[in-house]
Protein backbone atom coordinates (compact mmCIF):
# COMPACT_ATOMS: atom_id res chain seq x y z
CA UNK A 1 0.00 0.00 0.00
CA UNK A 2 1.83 3.21 -1.60
CA UNK A 3 0.19 6.11 -0.93
CA UNK A 4 1.42 9.37 -2.15
CA UNK A 5 -0.43 12.42 -1.30
CA UNK A 6 1.17 15.99 -1.38
CA UNK A 7 -0.88 18.67 -3.74
CA UNK A 8 0.87 21.68 -4.78
CA UNK A 9 -1.25 23.61 -2.47
CA UNK A 10 -0.15 21.76 0.82
CA UNK A 11 3.79 23.00 -0.60
CA UNK A 12 2.37 26.24 -1.16
CA UNK A 13 0.89 26.09 2.56
CA UNK A 14 4.24 24.56 4.43
CA UNK A 15 6.19 28.07 2.96
CA UNK A 16 3.29 30.17 4.21
CA UNK A 17 3.46 28.56 7.61
CA UNK A 18 7.23 29.43 7.32
CA UNK A 19 6.37 32.94 6.56
CA UNK A 20 4.08 33.33 9.31
CA UNK A 21 6.40 32.19 12.05
CA UNK A 22 7.87 34.82 12.72
CA UNK A 23 4.70 36.93 14.10
CA UNK A 24 2.80 33.66 16.20
CA UNK A 25 3.47 33.04 19.66
CA UNK A 26 2.14 29.61 20.48
CA UNK A 27 1.33 26.69 17.69
CA UNK A 28 -1.36 24.46 18.68
CA UNK A 29 -1.79 21.41 16.73
CA UNK A 30 -5.35 19.68 16.20
CA UNK A 31 -5.02 15.42 15.75
CA UNK A 32 -7.76 12.78 15.74
CA UNK A 33 -7.80 11.02 19.17
CA UNK A 34 -8.08 7.50 17.75
CA UNK A 35 -4.37 8.09 15.93
CA UNK A 36 -2.80 10.77 18.16
CA UNK A 37 0.77 10.30 16.90
CA UNK A 38 0.11 9.26 13.52
CA UNK A 39 -2.33 12.40 12.87
CA UNK A 40 0.74 14.05 13.52
CA UNK A 41 2.62 15.99 10.72
CA UNK A 42 6.01 15.27 11.44
CA UNK A 43 7.01 18.11 9.53
CA UNK A 44 5.49 21.01 12.21
CA UNK A 45 8.41 20.03 14.65
CA UNK A 46 10.63 21.32 12.46
CA UNK A 47 8.04 23.97 11.02
CA UNK A 48 7.38 25.36 14.61
CA UNK A 49 10.82 25.34 15.81
CA UNK A 50 11.11 26.53 19.17
CA UNK A 51 7.66 27.65 19.39
CA UNK A 52 5.19 26.74 22.24
CA UNK A 53 3.42 24.49 21.23
CA UNK A 54 -0.02 22.58 22.44
CA UNK A 55 -1.80 19.37 20.98
CA UNK A 56 -5.47 19.46 20.68
CA UNK A 57 -6.63 15.63 20.87
CA UNK A 58 -9.68 16.09 19.06
CA UNK A 59 -12.56 13.57 18.52
CA UNK A 60 -12.34 12.56 21.80
CA UNK A 61 -15.81 11.08 21.66
CA UNK A 62 -14.87 8.74 19.18
CA UNK A 63 -11.43 7.46 21.05
CA UNK A 64 -11.13 4.55 24.11
CA UNK A 65 -11.31 7.38 26.87
CA UNK A 66 -8.59 5.16 29.08
CA UNK A 67 -6.26 5.63 25.61
CA UNK A 68 -7.08 9.07 25.78
CA UNK A 69 -5.78 9.90 29.38
CA UNK A 70 -2.72 7.88 28.56
CA UNK A 71 -2.21 9.68 25.30
CA UNK A 72 -2.51 12.97 26.88
CA UNK A 73 -0.24 12.35 29.79
CA UNK A 74 2.51 10.77 27.39
CA UNK A 75 2.70 14.53 25.53
CA UNK A 76 2.82 16.58 28.81
CA UNK A 77 5.98 14.44 29.88
CA UNK A 78 7.60 15.61 26.75
CA UNK A 79 6.43 19.37 27.64
CA UNK A 80 3.71 20.09 25.90
CA UNK A 81 0.28 21.33 26.57
CA UNK A 82 -2.42 19.24 25.88
CA UNK A 83 -6.43 20.00 25.30
CA UNK A 84 -9.05 17.13 24.98
CA UNK A 85 -11.74 18.14 22.79
CA UNK A 86 -14.91 17.05 20.97
CA UNK A 87 -15.22 19.61 18.23
CA UNK A 88 -18.91 18.42 17.24
CA UNK A 89 -20.58 18.62 19.95
CA UNK A 90 -17.99 21.87 21.83
CA UNK A 91 -16.83 19.81 24.66
CA UNK A 92 -13.00 21.18 26.17
CA UNK A 93 -13.16 23.89 23.18
CA UNK A 94 -14.56 26.33 25.57
CA UNK A 95 -10.52 26.15 27.90
CA UNK A 96 -8.85 26.64 25.06
CA UNK A 97 -8.04 30.38 24.91
CA UNK A 98 -7.06 30.21 28.83
CA UNK A 99 -4.79 27.00 28.00
CA UNK A 100 -3.36 29.26 25.31
CA UNK A 101 -2.96 32.46 28.06
CA UNK A 102 -1.71 29.57 30.91
CA UNK A 103 1.06 28.36 27.92
CA UNK A 104 2.06 31.92 27.63
CA UNK A 105 1.72 33.21 30.93
CA UNK A 106 5.48 34.25 31.43
CA UNK A 107 5.48 36.36 28.17
CA UNK A 108 2.10 37.99 28.88
CA UNK A 109 3.24 39.01 31.77
CA UNK A 110 6.59 40.56 30.30
CA UNK A 111 4.61 42.08 27.37
CA UNK A 112 2.98 43.89 30.55
CA UNK A 113 6.14 44.58 32.69
CA UNK A 114 7.16 46.57 29.35
CA UNK A 115 3.79 48.54 28.69
CA UNK A 116 2.78 46.77 26.25
CA UNK A 117 -0.79 46.31 27.44
CA UNK A 118 -3.83 44.65 25.31
CA UNK A 119 -1.12 42.91 23.16
CA UNK A 120 -2.32 40.05 20.98
CA UNK A 121 -1.41 36.77 21.78
CA UNK A 122 -0.85 35.56 18.36
CA UNK A 123 -1.82 31.77 17.86
CA UNK A 124 -1.46 29.29 15.02
CA UNK A 125 -3.65 26.46 14.36
CA UNK A 126 -2.34 23.40 12.35
CA UNK A 127 -3.28 20.15 11.39
CA UNK A 128 -3.87 17.58 8.65
CA UNK A 129 -6.49 17.00 6.54
CA UNK A 130 -10.33 15.76 8.24
CA UNK A 131 -9.15 15.99 11.80
CA UNK A 132 -11.72 18.30 12.55
CA UNK A 133 -9.66 21.58 12.54
CA UNK A 134 -12.15 23.48 10.68
CA UNK A 135 -14.84 22.59 13.42
CA UNK A 136 -12.44 22.89 16.57
CA UNK A 137 -11.69 26.88 14.78
CA UNK A 138 -15.81 27.29 14.59
CA UNK A 139 -16.39 25.92 17.87
CA UNK A 140 -13.95 28.81 19.59
CA UNK A 141 -15.14 31.29 17.83
CA UNK A 142 -18.56 30.64 18.35
CA UNK A 143 -19.82 31.18 14.70
CA UNK A 144 -18.82 29.47 11.55
CA UNK A 145 -16.19 31.16 10.37
CA UNK A 146 -13.70 28.78 9.23
CA UNK A 147 -15.27 26.66 6.71
CA UNK A 148 -15.68 22.66 7.35
CA UNK A 149 -16.42 19.63 5.66
CA UNK A 150 -16.50 15.71 6.21
CA UNK A 151 -13.35 15.64 3.58
CA UNK A 152 -10.09 15.85 3.56
CA UNK A 153 -8.17 19.45 2.29
CA UNK A 154 -11.62 21.90 2.58
CA UNK A 155 -9.44 24.69 3.77
CA UNK A 156 -7.82 26.61 0.76
CA UNK A 157 -5.95 29.66 2.18
CA UNK A 158 -4.51 31.45 5.86
CA UNK A 159 -7.02 33.42 7.91
CA UNK A 160 -7.00 35.77 10.89
CA UNK A 161 -9.57 35.70 13.83
CA UNK A 162 -9.99 37.19 16.39
CA UNK A 163 -10.70 34.59 19.30
CA UNK A 164 -11.30 36.96 22.18
CA UNK A 165 -10.00 39.72 23.45
CA UNK A 166 -6.39 39.44 23.39
CA UNK A 167 -5.99 36.17 20.83
CA UNK A 168 -5.50 36.16 17.64
CA UNK A 169 -5.55 32.99 15.74
CA UNK A 170 -4.71 32.13 12.39
CA UNK A 171 -5.92 29.44 10.56
CA UNK A 172 -4.11 27.59 8.31
CA UNK A 173 -4.66 24.66 5.51
CA UNK A 174 -4.44 21.13 6.22
CA UNK A 175 -1.02 20.03 5.10
CA UNK A 176 0.40 16.35 4.70
CA UNK A 177 4.07 15.18 4.21
CA UNK A 178 5.16 14.32 1.08
CA UNK A 179 5.01 10.79 1.70
CA UNK A 180 4.45 7.71 4.13
CA UNK A 181 7.20 5.77 5.59
CA UNK A 182 5.48 3.06 6.29
CA UNK A 183 1.74 0.88 5.02
CA UNK A 184 0.96 1.31 8.40
CA UNK A 185 0.84 5.44 8.91
CA UNK A 186 -1.10 5.51 5.23
CA UNK A 187 -3.19 2.66 6.75
CA UNK A 188 -4.68 4.46 10.44
CA UNK A 189 -4.93 7.65 8.03
CA UNK A 190 -6.95 6.06 5.44
CA UNK A 191 -8.95 4.44 7.81
CA UNK A 192 -9.92 7.43 9.71
CA UNK A 193 -10.67 9.34 6.87
CA UNK A 194 -8.02 11.83 6.68
CA UNK A 195 -7.01 10.49 3.04
CA UNK A 196 -9.88 10.60 -0.10
CA UNK A 197 -11.32 6.91 -0.14
CA UNK A 198 -10.24 7.05 -3.88
CA UNK A 199 -6.63 7.11 -3.23
CA UNK A 200 -6.61 3.32 -2.52
CA UNK A 201 -8.76 0.42 -2.85
CA UNK A 202 -11.79 0.53 -0.61
CA UNK A 203 -11.85 -3.55 -0.11
CA UNK A 204 -8.06 -3.73 0.99
CA UNK A 205 -8.66 -0.75 3.20
CA UNK A 206 -11.71 -2.16 4.88
CA UNK A 207 -9.74 -5.77 5.37
CA UNK A 208 -6.81 -4.55 6.89
CA UNK A 209 -9.13 -2.06 9.28
CA UNK A 210 -10.63 -5.67 10.02
CA UNK A 211 -7.36 -7.09 10.66
CA UNK A 212 -6.08 -4.51 13.16
CA UNK A 213 -9.63 -4.38 15.22
CA UNK A 214 -9.56 -7.78 15.60
CA UNK A 215 -6.48 -7.44 17.84
CA UNK A 216 -7.51 -3.60 19.41
CA UNK A 217 -10.79 -4.36 19.88
CA UNK A 218 -12.37 -7.75 19.03
CA UNK A 219 -15.68 -7.60 20.86
CA UNK A 220 -16.41 -4.39 18.65
CA UNK A 221 -16.47 -6.22 15.13
CA UNK A 222 -17.77 -9.44 16.99
CA UNK A 223 -20.67 -7.77 18.32
CA UNK A 224 -21.43 -5.64 15.59
CA UNK A 225 -21.51 -8.35 12.90
CA UNK A 226 -21.59 -11.78 14.29
CA UNK A 227 -18.18 -12.73 13.36
CA UNK A 228 -16.25 -15.28 13.82
CA UNK A 229 -12.61 -14.61 14.84
CA UNK A 230 -10.95 -17.83 15.35
CA UNK A 231 -12.02 -19.18 11.98
CA UNK A 232 -10.64 -16.19 10.11
CA UNK A 233 -7.68 -16.29 12.04
CA UNK A 234 -6.80 -19.54 10.96
CA UNK A 235 -7.35 -18.55 7.18
CA UNK A 236 -4.75 -17.45 4.91
CA UNK A 237 -6.11 -13.87 4.64
CA UNK A 238 -7.77 -13.08 7.74
CA UNK A 239 -9.39 -10.07 7.15
CA UNK A 240 -11.09 -10.66 3.69
CA UNK A 241 -12.73 -13.71 5.64
CA UNK A 242 -13.95 -11.03 7.87
CA UNK A 243 -15.09 -8.74 5.58
CA UNK A 244 -17.11 -12.02 3.29
CA UNK A 245 -18.43 -12.85 7.05
CA UNK A 246 -19.87 -9.41 7.63
CA UNK A 247 -21.61 -9.21 4.51
CA UNK A 248 -23.06 -12.65 4.51
CA UNK A 249 -24.54 -11.73 7.29
CA UNK A 250 -25.96 -8.31 6.20
CA UNK A 251 -27.39 -10.43 2.96
CA UNK A 252 -25.47 -8.13 1.15
CA UNK A 253 -25.63 -11.38 -1.45
CA UNK A 254 -25.15 -10.87 -5.82
CA UNK A 255 -25.60 -13.34 -8.54
CA UNK A 256 -24.07 -16.49 -8.51
CA UNK A 257 -24.03 -16.42 -4.49
CA UNK A 258 -21.26 -13.80 -4.68
CA UNK A 259 -20.55 -11.87 -1.85
CA UNK A 260 -21.04 -7.75 -1.97
CA UNK A 261 -17.68 -7.09 -0.33
CA UNK A 262 -17.66 -3.50 -1.28
CA UNK A 263 -20.68 -2.77 -0.54
CA UNK A 264 -19.77 -4.13 3.17
CA UNK A 265 -16.42 -2.50 3.16
CA UNK A 266 -17.70 0.87 2.76
CA UNK A 267 -20.33 0.02 5.12
CA UNK A 268 -18.06 -1.14 7.69
CA UNK A 269 -15.60 2.18 6.91
CA UNK A 270 -18.63 4.73 7.32
CA UNK A 271 -19.71 3.10 10.81
CA UNK A 272 -16.09 2.49 12.64
CA UNK A 273 -15.72 6.78 10.98
CA UNK A 274 -18.94 7.48 13.02
CA UNK A 275 -18.32 5.90 16.07
CA UNK A 276 -21.09 2.98 15.53
CA UNK A 277 -18.52 0.19 16.56
CA UNK A 278 -17.71 2.32 19.73
CA UNK A 279 -14.54 4.73 21.25
CA UNK A 280 -11.99 2.88 19.99
CA UNK A 281 -8.48 4.05 19.88
CA UNK A 282 -6.07 2.28 17.05
CA UNK A 283 -2.30 3.43 18.20
CA UNK A 284 -0.72 3.61 21.93
CA UNK A 285 1.85 5.56 23.82
CA UNK A 286 3.73 2.20 24.31
CA UNK A 287 4.32 1.29 21.03
CA UNK A 288 6.19 4.42 20.67
CA UNK A 289 9.86 5.67 22.66
CA UNK A 290 12.57 8.06 22.08
CA UNK A 291 12.34 11.75 20.62
CA UNK A 292 8.98 11.13 18.02
CA UNK A 293 8.03 14.54 19.32
CA UNK A 294 11.35 16.41 18.33
CA UNK A 295 12.60 16.18 22.04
Amino acid sequence: MNIQWYPGHMAKTRRQMLENLKNIDIVCEVTDARIPMVSRNPDMDEIAGNKPRMIILNRIDLADPQQTRAWASYFRSKGWAVLETDSRQGKGTGQFSAAVRGVLADKIAAWKEKGQVGRAVRVMVVGIPNVGKSTFINRILGRKSAKAADKPGVTRGSQWFRVSEGIDLLDTPGILWPKFDDERTGLLLAATGAVRDDILDVETLACKLFEILSAHAPEAITSRYQLDLSAAMDSDFPGYTLLEQAGRRRGFMMRGGEIDTERMARIFLDEYRGGVLGRITLETPEEYTGDELGN
